[in-house]
């Protein structure tokens, strides 16, 4: 398709020409984009606009700069597949800021993302007051990831890990036998090492507290690994027997304390699941010779403004700056004893400078109130891509093309001015913006709109408009100019009215201090507020860990998960209490943005619990019943069915000499999962493989006639998932895409009311035209007895909310507390609230 455009763009220096592009859904797309503008790729939730802009421009960008490298050096890169298109010109290098979730490394942190814990270590290095005698350290001595710097004691970790008697063995009621020692190895392993102990000499029926000391002690902590036989089965008695007649045993066992079993495995066993399993039974102390701070005692002996590194790192990006200004414009005063050492100052103020540089971007884009030391797993998606930007920024590039993907999310409207700012700078570098968004004060700042549409899946992949922002007003089929230029008109809402009160008090966590809070029950309420105010601590750490602690549920921290036991952080637990409502509650339902499996076996079809009916409909089939197909036959997971070539993956591995391992569709199933004679069996002429091949609508069309599953297939459709693949892989869908097929399982459960459900941004990645879809859904909830409490930034659902609660006023430590309550009508006009303005703009514009 031809550029559709309006208007003079003759400013641009030049275009970048797409032909041809049929990545994912895009139909063989043809069109020309701007370089040195800022260029918004637009259209509802599953249009094909990421395929445009990721899956094909910054894919072509890669390809043809690995090109470039050598065949070797290649290999290390995490390569993207060549897109599907047939010609791109005028391409330059690209970079892509993409939507992350936080590294899996508590390692990892704001300061090393940014380079300004690099900065700080050379600052200490090389400008910092060393005590008297102390040779100079290089910058790695300032590292706890390093041997240079890291503590000998706790090896760099800032907490040393030990096992007790008690840790090991919970309940001293049990005998041995019963497994008591609870660190001990299951299955096999377990058993071997107390047939050892049999073997040994030891009573394993008797219960552990009434063993001998010096017996629990030389069992659980022995550093000795005797080898003796083994006989499985046996009784002591007859195991004594046995040795004296000296009958052969089964085997040779060696015995393995459980302390040096725990501590062993925690330190080397490459099973995930196993260092997770011993992790539990020990015990985690302040490292006792750096008292957490990670760091060797030499390092640590070294100031700058009277504070170690641990010590300023633990400072957030506002202090820091206020710390270094003076440095960088030379006003600091001069500490005893700084005189005769020019070179310390000059050094000093060159990297102030360069600190100073570095934060004011952060500061811009609303990151003031993150510490340096926060690890990266803790950070929000937006968080991480808005640092990730900062750094861009200072990189001073020239003549790149950054696509970034929603860089809006998790931004209040009044952080998002900052970060428009933040990309005119990038843009005025000299550089192209190709930028993936819903967010409308975003798409209204672009040079250049394309509106990729006009459905999602198959009904989408077609350019709807391309041209000059002021164009698309006059854009037939655009849904997003309904919203852009308020030509959508919105239905006149009338508030529910609270059955009660959910009361908090006392509440203390993060940035929140002794704060009282309270929740209308039986209504929809939207938790708003800046960026870093302390919303989501609030509502998806705190209220969500105090209710699910008085229904008995387990702990819910709100946090990302540490990947590793040996990297965990110690989590403080929220303080406060539930004084009033609590009782209303009798189930809590909490829709996050985690992945809803960690495996391609995984996908939309098996979470959802969409493919048990539709297995079993093929299953009922009359050829299914003649061979005596169960059920299990229908599941790629199970041997029967699966194709073995692939193990029910359907792709196989072909490893090459000196590039990345590729992966390519089964030759034996064709990707299909299955083996041939399940193929067989079909309904309505499509087989299994072909069903989990079609996009939800397509279903839904395909199984009109199948209550169940038609139904299921309904409520997917409706949160706005219609274009995703019954079999889509779950490890292929973004965070808000997990978020709302956990949506669409809970709304096919029957509901009796008295539900609490709490989401968190739940309109990530979603066009306007799909808010409105979701919001009915979660009205629908409301209207059936359940409470539902959302943390949003979006006007269109504050708009639609029932009760609006305001964290704030600013991030940080400068926020925690409630500004601002009330029905939206009338909270838009509260002055103490920052979210207000921006809410009464939206109501105004909206079209009753």
């Amino acid at each position: 398709m031809k550029r559709k455009s309006t208007g003079s763009i003759s400013k641009h220096t030049g275009f970048i020409t797409v032909k041809g592009a049929r990545e994912n859904n895009l139909k063989n797309v043809t069109l020309e984009i701007p370089r040195d503008a800022m260029v918004v790729f637009t259209g509802v939730s599953g249009s094909g606009k990421s395929s445009l802009a990721f899956g094909t421009l910054y894919a072509e960008a890669q390809r043809r700069y690995l090109e470039s490298v050598s065949p070797y050096a290649r290999r290390l890169f995490n390569q993207m597949s060549v897109p599907e298109v047939d010609e791109i010109e005028g391409l330059p290098p690209a970079i892509a800021l993409q939507q992350q979730r936080g590294s899996g490394s508590s390692r990892s942190s704001v300061g090393s993302i940014t380079t300004l814990s690099n900065l700080l270590r050379m600052l200490y290095s090389r400008a910092g007051q060393y005590p008297k005698g102390q040779n100079i350290l290089y910058a790695e001595a300032f590292s706890s990831n390093t041997p240079e710097g890291a503590c000998p004691e706790c090896h760099g970790l800032g907490r040393v890990y030990q096992v007790s008697e008690k840790s090991m063995v919970p309940d001293d009621t049990l005998s041995i036998r019963d497994r008591a020692i609870a660190a001990w190895p299951t299955a096999w392993q377990g058993q071997n090492l107390r047939d050892i102990l049999i073997t040994l000499g030891y009573n394993v029926d008797t219960p552990w507290k009434d063993l001998p000391q010096k017996d629990r002690d030389w069992i659980l902590f022995t550093e000795e690994r005797p080898i003796v036989p083994v006989y499985p089965g046996l009784s002591a008695i007859q195991v004594q027997d046995a040795i004296k007649k000296k009958i052969s045993p089964n085997y040779m066992g060696t015995f393995t304390g459980a302390r040096r079993y725990v501590l062993q495995t925690f330190a080397g066993s490459q099973s995930q699941l196993m260092r997770n399993r011993v992790s539990k039974f020990m015990l985690s102390a302040e490292c006792p010779v750096c008292h957490g701070k990670k760091l060797k005692k030499e390092s640590l002996s070294i100031l700058f403004d009277e504070m170690d590194i641990t010590e300023l790192s633990v400072k957030s990006i506002n202090s820091l700056y206020k710390i270094f200004a003076p440095y960088a414009n030379g006003t600091a005063k001069k500490k005893a004893g700084d005189h005769g050492h020019p070179e310390k100052h000059i050094v000093t103020r060159r990297i102030a400078e360069d600190i100073i540089a570095r934060l004011e971007v952060m500061l811009d884009l609303g990151l003031g109130y993150l510490g340096l030391d926060r690890s990266t797993p803790t950070l929000s998606p937006g968080e991480l891509q808005r640092l990730r930007l900062a750094t861009q920024i200072r990189s001073n590039l020239f003549g790149v093309v950054y696509v970034l993907d929603e860089p809006s999310a998790g931004l209040h409207p009044a952080d998002t001015a900052a970060l428009l700012r933040a990309l005119d700078k990038l843009k005025a570098s000299g550089n192209s913006l190709f930028v993936v968004e819903h967010e409308i004060d975003v798409i209204r700042h672009a040079e250049w709109i394309v509106d990729v549409g006009p459905g999602a899946g198959e009904n989408g992949g077609q350019i709807i408009y391309s041209g000059p922002a002021a164009g698309l007003k006059n854009a037939e089929g655009s849904k997003t100019r309904e919203y852009l230029y308020g030509q959508k008109i919105r239905k006149q809402k009338n508030n529910r009215k609270p059955t009660g009160w959910l009361e908090l008090e006392k509440i203390t966590h993060h940035n929140l201090h002794e704060l009282n809070v309270s929740f209308p029950i039986g209504v929809f309420t939207s938790v708003t507020g800046i960026s870093g105010s302390g919303k989501s601590s609030l509502v998806s750490q705190v209220l969500v860990s105090l209710v699910a602690a008085h229904l008995g549920l387990k702990q819910h921290s709100g946090d990302a998960p540490q990947a590793d036991p040996l990297e965990k952080e110690i989590n403080v637990a929220p303080k406060g209490k539930i004084i009033k409502g609590i009782d209303a509650v009798k189930r809590l339902v909490v829709v996050d943005q985690k992945p809803i499996g960690r495996t391609p076996r995984s996908n939309l079809a098996t979470y959802t619990g969409l493919f048990d009916p539709i297995r079993k409909l093929f299953a009922a089939l009359p050829e299914s019943r003649k061979r005596k197909y169960d059920v299990g036959r229908f599941s790629f997971n199970i041997a029967k069915g699966r194709c073995e070539h692939c193990q029910g993956e359907g792709f196989v591995m072909v490893e090459l000499l000196f590039l990345p391992s590729v992966y390519t569709p089964c030759p034996v199933c064709q990707g299909t999962r299955y083996n041939a004679r399940t193929l067989e069996i079909t309904y309505r002429n499509k087989n299994i493989a072909d069903v989990l091949a079609m996009s939800v609508d397509a279903a839904w069309f395909f199984f009109k006639d199948e209550p169940v599953i038609h139904r299921g297939l309904d409520i997917v459709r409706q949160v706005g998932l219609g274009y995703i693949k019954l079999g889509q892989s779950a490890t292929e869908l973004s965070g808000g895409e997990a978020q709302r097929i956990k949506l669409a399982t809970e709304l096919q459960r029957t509901q009796n009311g008295n539900s609490l459900y709490v989401l968190d941004e739940p309109t990530t990645g979603l066009h306007p035209a799909d808010v409105e879809r979701l919001m009915l859904q979660l009205g629908r909830l409301v209207d059936q007895g359940n409470t539902v409490i959302v943390v949003e930034h979006d006007m269109q659902v504050i708009a639609d909310s029932d009760w609006v609660i305001e964290i704030g006023p600013g991030a940080g430590d400068l926020g925690g507390k409630v500004t601002a309550s009330g029905i939206p009508t009338v909270f838009s006009h509260l002055t103490e609230s920052k979210t207000a303005p921006y809410l009464a703009k939206f109501l105004q514009s909206s079209q009753f």
